[in-house]
């Protein structure tokens, strides 16, 4: 969340993020409970140093001016109740406004309201010129029985699905090329909780806003998180880092979940778009400075486009706008892979940092060069996902008899498998 000061000096910054955003919040709101707060804090605080005050000189007291002292402690007391309630009530009407309070963009993230108004950094790669009819992601794992989707449905709900044969072992595949190249880059390894407090989610901004996307465990109360950026923040919560600790950088394996309830009608054949599936994300802890985190996003987009490049893909960088950006987003960028059936490029990764957005949320902070405390920044960005990478990865590499060729960079992660061939 930003902080209540950095809102009350820059109003028409804040105000004009909430334009650029289409958030749903009034700062004038926030500012007028904050003001009113304030001086009911200072009401509280007087009458509280006057009872202190009589409470001391009651010892001292004898008497009438005894029996004065009290009463006037009573009397006190129960000035101080009368403000003590209302001044609850606004600090926790300010506490569910502030967490409703974008981020704002960063100066070169472009006006827009959706993914059409997204600018193009970059191509990498040119969509392959077919000299045969191209056939779906669907067609193709049907052809060589790696998916069941009927029966996926039948036992698992709408968007249910399984994975057979060469397709689960690329699946795990792709997972663990992912972990040994950004393994390799530095990134430590690791696997992340499926399920988390909804502490974490508020913490990483997911909540309030996106629980119609996610599922809740009732009995449990615990929820399902769509990436591991949720229990990778709330890892480090309410701690206080040393400066020999950061940067922290994991590239971190889970289960993924997510309702997909605003997708109606949307990707509804295959397994681009499902209810359960795999990732490897990238996430940083780094010191709270600006160009620290700027650095660390240009890296983490530079580690997907590796991912992406070693797999034979071509895809294309978008720098999203404003109207795309959840509330915590600073900046993201998606990285959209060439689907040949579609003839058009598909979100498959994304790359976003918050500066301390997040870490205020978690209490996440770190002692700098000074001796100061300060909150950290954070980062995160989607390595690989599947089974959306399937979809890409299949069609985009399928050959003239129907086989799907295998990218040599993959090999080593799926025993060797060089094509998928039926008959």
């Amino acid at each position: 969340m930003l902080e209540l000061r950095f809102i009350r000096a820059n109003p028409d910054l804040v105000k004009e993020g909430v334009r650029q955003k289409r958030a749903s919040v009034d700062i004038d709101e926030l500012l007028s409970c904050d003001r009113e707060a304030l001086a009911l804090r200072q009401q509280v605080e007087q009458l509280r140093a006057q009872q202190n005050e009589t409470s001391r000189a009651v010892p001292r007291a004898s008497g009438d001016e005894r029996a004065t002292l009290i009463a006037e402690g009573r009397r006190l007391g129960e000035a101080l109740r009368e403000l003590e309630g209302p001044l609850k009530e606004l600090d926790a009407r300010i506490d569910a406004l502030l967490l409703r309070v974008p981020n704002p963009p960063a100066p070169d993230v472009p006006e827009g309201v959706d993914e059409n108004d997204n600018v193009v950094v970059r191509h990498v790669g040119s969509p392959r010129e077919f000299d045969f009819p191209v056939l779906d992601h669907v067609t193709l794992m049907e052809k060589h029985d790696l998916v069941e989707l009927e029966r996926g449905a039948r036992v698992a709900g709408h968007r249910g699905y399984f994975l057979k044969r060469e397709a689960a072992i690329i699946e795990m595949g792709l997972m663990q090329f992912a972990l040994a190249t950004l393994g390799a880059r530095g990134f430590v390894p690791a696997t992340a909780p499926s399920m988390a407090r909804s502490a974490a989610f508020t913490a990483t901004g997911h909540f309030p806003g996106s629980e119609e996307e996610t599922y809740h465990l009732e009995r449990d109360d615990l929820w399902l998180s769509g990436t591991a950026e949720v229990p990778l923040t709330s890892m480090y919560a309410g701690e206080i880092l040393s400066p020999s600790q950061l940067p922290i950088t994991y590239a971190a394996y889970s289960a993924c979940f997510r309702r997909e309830a605003g997708s109606y009608g949307r990707d509804l054949k295959g397994v681009f778009r499902v209810h359960q599936f795999s990732k490897v994300e990238q996430f940083v802890i780094c010191e709270g400075d600006d160009a620290e985190s700027i650095r660390w996003h240009e890296t983490l987009l530079a580690n997907s486009e590796a991912l992406l490049q070693a797999l034979e893909l071509p895809y294309r960088v978008v720098n999203c706008c404003a109207g795309e950006l959840g509330l915590g987003h600073r900046k993201r960028y998606d990285v959209e892979t060439w689907v040949p059936s579609d003839g058009r490029y598909r979100e498959t990764q994304s790359c976003s940092y918050y500066l301390e957005y997040q870490a205020r949320r978690a209490n996440i902070r770190y002692r700098d060069a000074s001796g100061t405390v300060r909150f950290v920044h954070t980062l995160n960005n989607t390595a690989l996902a599947t089974p959306r990478l399937l979809v890409p990865l299949f069609e985009n590499h399928q050959q003239a008899d129907g086989s799907i060729r295998i990218p040599e960079a993959l090999r080593p992660f799926v025993g060797g498998i060089a094509e998928i061939r039926r008959g």
